[in-house]
């Protein structure tokens, strides 16, 4: 749906969520659709990882992310290691964002948290860094051809910049909504629809959040056209207006199409919030993951089942004090043996779970 209404120079690159049924990871290897969101979000969270460890900027790993995913639209999970894409994807990325890193020092950083040692305790000379230097390039080659070099990309980001700028708005709500943009990035809503739509369903959510759970629902936050009834009062804030609880909807001027596919990286975003942890680790996750998503006739499964049992995670970046760029919250992962072909488990669990 999303190729519909994205601008003709993106539109290769957003697929219909039913693609992700055919995926070459599912087609040609038959990893499970649940298995490959889980890697894919691995394999995002150590991305991020290496792109805080060089001190790249955020759009860098942005782009990193936007094609992280992109490339398992063309190649299998089997074939390439996650983690051997992400550096990849990272590398590139410091060319083409004008933040060049040599890559030994890519390398190193790719080593340390594969090994858990310190950076500085690699020698150059090392054989391990060798291959890895080795598997960077070689990696490189594929993901170039994968995007056909084509290395442009929007983010969510720099949409919600623009509607901070046109409106002063509270600063929890900014973090909340830059936040959650970071963890949409874990998901591959970046390949089903264009950055506005994921913007203002970030800046959507984060709203509803500030307000409260007796705030206007997401319904009415998207709903066109804007109703006329009166809303009910949060407790302890004031009655917001139709007006602002539709601020970014007005804001972008989206049609009907369009508000549909809001609602539905809604429920993506949310699927993927209750799928954490919430009663362990990611506790700071639970007023999220029990907001009601849109209504309306779904067409699809759920991406993300909810976590029925305990399991290991590590903390996410979506908490009170969010703040823009906070990837390193998270355990590193270390292969520990989970190799491609060689899953360990088929059941969604969290994103870089303690080893």
């Amino acid at each position: 749906m999303g190729a519909t209404y994205a601008s003709s120079s993106s539109a290769q690159w957003l697929f219909p969520i039913s693609a992700l049924q055919y995926t070459p990871s599912r087609t040609k290897s038959s990893i499970s659709q649940d298995k490959e969101l889980y890697d894919r979000a691995r394999g995002i969270e150590f991305l991020f990882r290496l792109g805080v460890s060089l001190q790249l900027p955020s759009s860098a790993m942005y782009t990193a992310a936007t094609w992280f995913h992109r490339f398992y639209m063309r190649y299998s999970m089997e074939d390439y290691h996650r983690q051997d894409v992400a550096a990849s994807c990272i590398f590139l990325a410091t060319k083409t964002e004008e933040c060049g890193r040599k890559l030994r020092d890519v390398a190193k950083v790719v080593r340390s948290k594969i090994s858990r040692v310190d950076v500085n305790d690699i020698p150059d000379d090392s054989k391990e860094l060798e291959e890895c230097q080795t598997a960077i390039l070689l990696t490189e080659e594929a993901l170039l051809e994968a995007l056909c070099f084509d290395f442009v990309v929007d983010s969510p980001h720099a949409e919600l910049v623009d509607l901070f700028d046109s409106r002063q708005e509270e600063p929890y709500v900014e973090d909340c909504a830059w936040t959650i943009a970071n963890d949409s990035y874990r998901t591959p809503l970046c390949i089903l629809h264009p950055p506005r739509i994921i913007a203002a369903a970030c800046f959507v959510l984060a709203q509803h959040l500030a307000e409260g759970p007796n705030s206007p629902p997401l319904d009415v936050r998207i709903a066109s056209p804007a109703p006329s009834a009166s809303l009910p009062t949060p407790p302890s804030h004031k009655a917001p207006s139709p007006r602002d609880s539709r601020f970014a909807i007005e804001h972008f001027g989206f049609n009907e199409m369009e508000l549909a596919a809001v609602a539905d990286v809604l429920r993506i975003i949310l699927e993927f919030y209750a799928a954490q942890d919430t009663q362990h680790a990611a506790e700071h996750l639970a007023s999220v993951a029990v907001v009601p998503p849109p209504k309306g006739m779904v067409s699809r499964d759920r991406l993300y089942q909810v976590l029925s049992h305990n399991v290991s995670t590590s903390q996410s970046t979506n908490n009170t004090n969010a703040t823009p760029g906070r990837f390193d919250q998270a355990v590193p992962e270390s292969t520990n043996g989970d190799t491609p072909g060689n899953a360990s488990s088929h059941v969604w669990k969290p994103i870089a779970e303690s080893k």
